[in-house]
């Protein structure tokens, strides 16, 4: 494991599923840490000091005083920065590649997909200002397809990757929304276990509580 400061870092974040994810995976690793928030609904995230730490003008992005060398370093994108996160307290992220590659997977599958698509279709169900009938359809449609890759991975396993991993925490801040996306948890018995189980966590909902 590698050595851990006290300083704290900060955490430049909102409170959405993606804001969630590093104040729970900082709670979970037991990290001090200061919440910087950038309301996006106040288009905070144009801020050009923002701009300097997240250049695709995103929530979440870090500040972390001890970083590689004792300096300095900022991460944007709340996968890097969950697998950063995971190498400096050796927490939550395997070292053995075969391990590791499981969790990779599952993370990447959250940020590349179950997020992305599950945010359309909140947009569309809930933000946009028409409602467009095929978006709905289709972002849903998308949503419960991607809820049902979920149900079979967790079929017969506690966590998405072997042991509890930073790829549980990308997934749950997205998952805990269910009802917002068209989507019927009840009829996901291993999803609805395994949500429950993560939920539970008392980091976990420090973390969620953080912002």
């Amino acid at each position: 494991m590698a050595a851990v400061s006290g300083r704290p870092i900060d955490v430049h974040t909102w409170s959405t599923p993606n804001g969630w994810k590093i104040p729970v995976m900082l709670e979970e690793c037991g990290l001090p840490y200061r919440v910087v928030p950038v309301n996006i609904g106040k288009n905070e995230q144009f801020a050009p000091d923002f701009l300097a730490i997240s250049p695709n003008n995103k929530i979440p992005a870090i500040v972390d005083p001890d970083g590689p060398g004792g300096e300095p370093i900022t991460v944007f994108e709340s996968g890097a920065i969950l697998q950063y996160l995971g190498r400096k307290t050796g927490q939550f992220y395997p070292t053995d590649e075969r391990a590791r590659v499981a969790v990779d997977e599952w993370l990447f599958w959250q940020v590349a997909g179950f997020g992305p698509m599950l945010g359309q279709t909140h947009h569309f169900k809930i933000y946009a200002p028409e409602k467009v009938p095929y978006a709905i359809e289709r972002f849903t449609a998308e949503a419960n397809r991607l809820y049902g890759v979920l149900e079979r991975r967790l079929e017969g396993r506690d966590y998405l990757a072997g042991a509890y991993s930073i790829a549980d925490i990308a997934t749950v801040t997205w998952a805990k929304l269910n009802f917002k996306q068209g989507v019927d948890i009840a009829a996901l018995p291993n999803v609805a276990r395994w949500l429950e189980t993560v939920l539970a966590r008392p980091a976990v909902q420090r973390g969620l509580a953080a912002i």
